[in-house]
């Protein structure tokens, strides 16, 4: 009898066990000790699900005791979201839609979002519009009675389109817009389904060369009087040039491509382990040459671009790592 007490009193133990490791979620540790950690990435087709997962196996590789499992997602509002619910620990978003949630205003229409930290800048983000020559597009005017992926719900993309239509005088009665990912966007304008496109992507984006190989697109340049509007609404947005040669169609390289870029900024929970961020950062920028292997915008993880643009509060344990560099 009492050896059938003492297996039945192991067998209880054992069963709580499991039950516990099976309610462990994001942020949470798992069985052996290790902190499994969710990382809310962007649409596959962009440049923060690849990038995210490059990120995240240098992670694994070098910060004992974490496992960061990446996710796509809506891009940069629901990310913020996710955060704010707890539904992730780590994510990417674009500079100025986070200083939206913390304010509660854009795409957050009154409700501050304030459950993150700021890490630092991950890369430029450049916003690309893409026309179909053989549509007419070839300016952002040129979209008027026109089709136009504007970014999916909940993305940094289509949180700032209306604002860069806006500065062209255009609104929501002067075109189609519609919400794809770029990837569906891209393959509806190689069928001839859609006439322009837009995503905040790095040069060159991989979704665009791909379209390049099958349709002749123009970029749709944002520069002069409607830069310096857009620029006096949006202080944060700054004007950038994509090389020539970046992008090429049947032999012919495109020259100077005017548009404006944000910043990709890594941000956590607020609650987050001070250790662990400060991990985090510190390989992210001291390990951004093994992330460049994986994802050629690693190489543009710089220390030195840590602080741009980003207006939010920094997460202590990226505060401790960025003053042991100089960088605070």
């Amino acid at each position: 009898m009492k050896k059938k007490g003492m297996l039945l009193t192991v067998a209880l133990v054992l069963i709580v066990s499991l039950v516990l490791v099976g309610c462990g979620g994001g942020g949470e540790t798992a069985g052996g000790g290790t902190q499994e950690l969710l990382f809310a990435t962007g649409g596959t087709a962009g440049t923060y699900y690849p990038l995210g997962g490059a990120i995240a196996s240098v992670w694994n590789e070098n910060i004992e005791g974490i496992n960061v499992t990446i996710q796509p997602s809506g891009a940069s509002v629901e990310n913020l979201r996710l955060l704010d619910s707890r539904d992730a620990d780590i994510v990417m978003a674009m500079n100025n839609i986070a200083e939206d949630a913390w304010n509660g205003v854009g795409s957050f229409d009154g409700q501050e979002v304030q459950g993150f930290k700021a890490v630092g800048v991950v890369y430029p983000e450049i916003i690309q519009g893409v026309g179909l020559v053989d549509a007419g597009v070839l300016t952002i005017q040129d979209q008027v009675g026109k089709t136009v992926a504007g970014g999916p719900p909940g993305s940094g993309t289509a949180a700032t389109t209306p604002h860069i239509f806006a500065a062209y005088g255009l609104g929501d009665g002067d075109m189609t817009v519609v919400n794809d990912t770029f990837g569906d966007a891209v393959d509806k304008m190689k069928d001839g389904h859609l006439d322009a496109a837009w995503n905040v992507i790095a040069a060159p984006g991989a979704a665009i060369v791909d379209l390049l190989t099958t349709r002749e697109v123009a970029f749709l340049e944002i520069q002069g009087a409607e830069l310096e509007a857009l620029q006096a609404e949006f202080p944060l947005v700054a004007p950038w040039v994509i090389p020539a040669g970046t992008y090429n169609y049947r032999g012919t390289d495109y020259p100077d491509i005017h548009t404006i870029a944000l910043q990709a900024v890594l941000y956590v929970r607020d609650d987050m382990d001070e250790d662990v961020v400060y991990n985090l950062a510190k390989i992210m920028y001291e390990k951004n040459d093994d992330i460049a292997r994986s994802h050629a915008t690693g190489s543009q993880i710089l220390l030195e671009n840590a602080l741009n643009g980003v207006t939010t509060e920094f997460h202590p344990g990226a505060i401790k790592y960025l003053e042991e560099q100089g960088m605070m």
